[in-house]
């Protein structure tokens, strides 16, 4: 079927993707921070990991992020706003992925299909939003939408066959969501990789540099 990477396979979605990936026949290679010491804030940390990393991947899937950083819960109001908390939310989830993008764009055949995918959530989404609250997480996940609109764009430019595109995964049962699933339906880890992995397989080059769930529905920005 082709080679994988996972970035962030000791999460709860991404060893799921990890299972699945294999299951379907790819050969997966899984970095992480518990095992490889990544970490997507540390510019230097996400040079070190991929550049140890050889040859090309036919599929590279980023599942990092956090919906608390350093315990700050996501904001009910604008009042509870805080520049660290929002600062910090930005480097995990915004510019951490544009890094591995950047180190990973190498990893990335010349010539045909390739499929990059990087996890975003509904909640980025400027137009869903009807709710208002969880100010930073929203706008971190917003920024990383457009980081990868213009990833796809230059991708285009040298990687004549790569597919860029940001998915929401759905509400996944994991430690991530875990204190904020109350009655909200969920699903499990390896039901949300399946589903990831059936849309990332339909993809075609008329789908990069968008925003898709898990029924590879079209989100607004």
């Amino acid at each position: 079927m082709g080679r994988a990477l996972v970035i962030g396979a000791s999460g709860g979605i991404g060893r799921a993707l990890v299972a699945e990936l294999s299951g379907r026949g790819f050969e997966v290679v899984g970095v992480s921070r518990s095992v490889d010491g990544l970490d997507v804030t540390d510019e230097a940390s996400v040079a070190g990991v991929l550049g140890r990393l050889e040859g090309s991947f036919d599929l590279i899937v980023c599942a990092t992020g956090a919906l608390e950083v350093a315990d700050a819960a996501p904001e009910k109001s604008l009042a509870q706003l805080s520049a660290k908390a929002m600062a910090e939310q930005f480097a995990v989830n915004c510019i951490g992925p544009a890094l591995v993008l950047r180190h990973s764009l190498r990893l990335l055949p010349k010539e045909g299909r390739a499929v990059v995918a990087v996890l975003s959530a509904r909640v980025g989404s400027i137009g869903d939003n009807r709710l208002g609250g969880w100010h930073s997480y929203r706008a971190a996940k917003a920024a990383l939408n457009q980081i990868v609109r213009g990833a796809s764009i230059e991708m285009a430019r040298t990687h004549k066959g790569a597919i860029c595109v940001a998915l929401h995964p759905g509400t996944v049962a994991t430690e991530f969501t875990r204190k904020y699933l109350g009655r909200h339906p969920a699903v499990a880890p390896a039901e949300a990789a399946g589903r990831l992995l059936d849309v990332l397989e339909a993809l075609e080059p008329t789908h990069s540099g968008g925003f898709y769930d898990y029924a590879m529905k079209e989100i607004p920005w």
